[in-house]
């Protein structure tokens, strides 16, 4: 696969780089040789001050990206680097927690990712504690009242003692924010931060992923299955499919001009108000792959409107179609704004047919 940089990712400017990142999982007991392949051969780089959205559906295989550049998994095949520094060469607990010092998460749940019997003050200490043993007691308290207050938690001396349970999920959400920033990390790994809450809830959140990019030089993975906003907060945006990336580039470019037929349905979700409601309607027919022992090919050709035979026996690679814009398909080229909709309109048509040759046979 290329692993050719983005124009936001440029060589000096790479913060981490996953090349031929694999990650594959044993099914059953002992005996079995069924396999579960959660991640394929995924190329992906995160450039300095840089927010990058992962985007897919459910069991696309995002989280486990996530775990893997979190080393919560160890890579099947692949190398992560970060500053140019391979993570397999970590051996000791001490440079793996650096590592993670550098790299935190957001969980996706704001409910239990934050331990209900302590106060808010007990995980932002700890974290500090852990990552900056060069502050002492008093310095610790004032960073963690900072750090609230750098989210938007104020008063922070009134949070710093508050209870989850005494908080909204948003709140909840901005404290695993100050404790993903305690250990002054140059990436933070938000694996779905906004889903669980409310939309008027949501901007605030992305609003703060930003301004930590401007102000505190953080980069970002913003794993989401909402295009709307990574569109708003993402400068970058990788598609998954199947445990394959299948189209990344500038978020804005891509958006404008998908060129592969999954993207182009991901969009095709996203409600318009002024569009036909029968607009899509049968457009997607098809459930996503099974990725037990998957055979050679695109993982999405049974869904594809334009896929041809070569899709059921080559397994496209990423490859480079304009500059800093990557795609996997084989007929990327001809990929048109218009591929589903021409799909929905020839199958209505199917459907209108089938349905005046059932009427004329009932009347005869």
């Amino acid at each position: 696969m290329s692993t050719t940089d983005t124009p936001q990712a440029s060589q000096g400017d790479v913060l981490l780089r996953a090349t031929g990142l694999t990650r594959h999982f044993q099914l059953g007991g002992a005996f079995s040789r069924r396999t579960l392949h959660a991640v394929d051969e995924a190329e992906l780089t995160i450039g300095r001050n840089e927010i990058v959205a992962l985007a897919g559906e459910s069991g696309s295989g995002k989280s486990t990206v996530a775990r893997l550049l979190a080393m919560v998994y160890k890579p099947t095949a692949g190398e992560i680097t970060f500053e140019g520094k391979p993570l397999s060469h970590l051996r000791s607990r001490k440079d793996q927690l650096a590592y993670r010092s550098q790299a935190p998460m957001v969980f996706q749940d704001p409910f239990s990712s934050i331990n209900p019997v302590y106060r808010v003050s007990h995980g932002l200490l700890r974290s500090l504690k852990l990552h900056r043993p060069e502050l002492d007691k008093d310095a610790r308290n004032a960073e963690a009242e900072r750090l609230l207050s750098v989210v938007g938690l104020t008063p922070a001396a009134t949070f710093m003692h508050k209870y989850p349970y005494e908080m909204s999920g948003g709140q909840r959400q901005r404290v695993g924010f100050a404790q993903a920033l305690a250990s002054n990390p140059k990436l933070i790994i938000a694996d779905e931060p906004v889903s669980m809450l409310d939309a008027s809830i949501r901007i605030g959140l992305l609003n703060l992923m930003a301004e930590l990019r401007d102000k505190s030089n953080v980069s970002f993975l913003y794993i989401t299955h909402d295009l709307a906003s990574a569109r708003y907060a993402a400068d970058r945006l990788v598609v998954m499919y199947a445990g394959h990336i299948v189209e990344q580039g500038p978020i804005e470019e891509i958006l404008a001009e998908p060129k592969h037929p999954y993207t182009q349905l991901l969009l095709a979700t996203v409600p318009d108000p002024r569009a036909p409601l029968s607009e899509l309607a049968g457009a997607d027919r098809g459930e996503p792959p099974r990725v037990v022992d998957p055979q050679p090919g695109c993982r999405f050709r049974a869904r594809c409107p334009i896929a041809v035979d070569q899709c059921g026996t080559v397994t496209p690679p990423l490859r480079v179609l304009t500059e800093g814009h990557q795609v996997a398909c084989h007929r990327a080229e001809t990929v048109t704004a218009t591929t589903w909709t021409d799909r929905a309109a020839t199958d209505r048509a199917a459907t209108d047919r089938a349905a005046t040759d059932h009427a004329g046979k009932e009347s005869a």
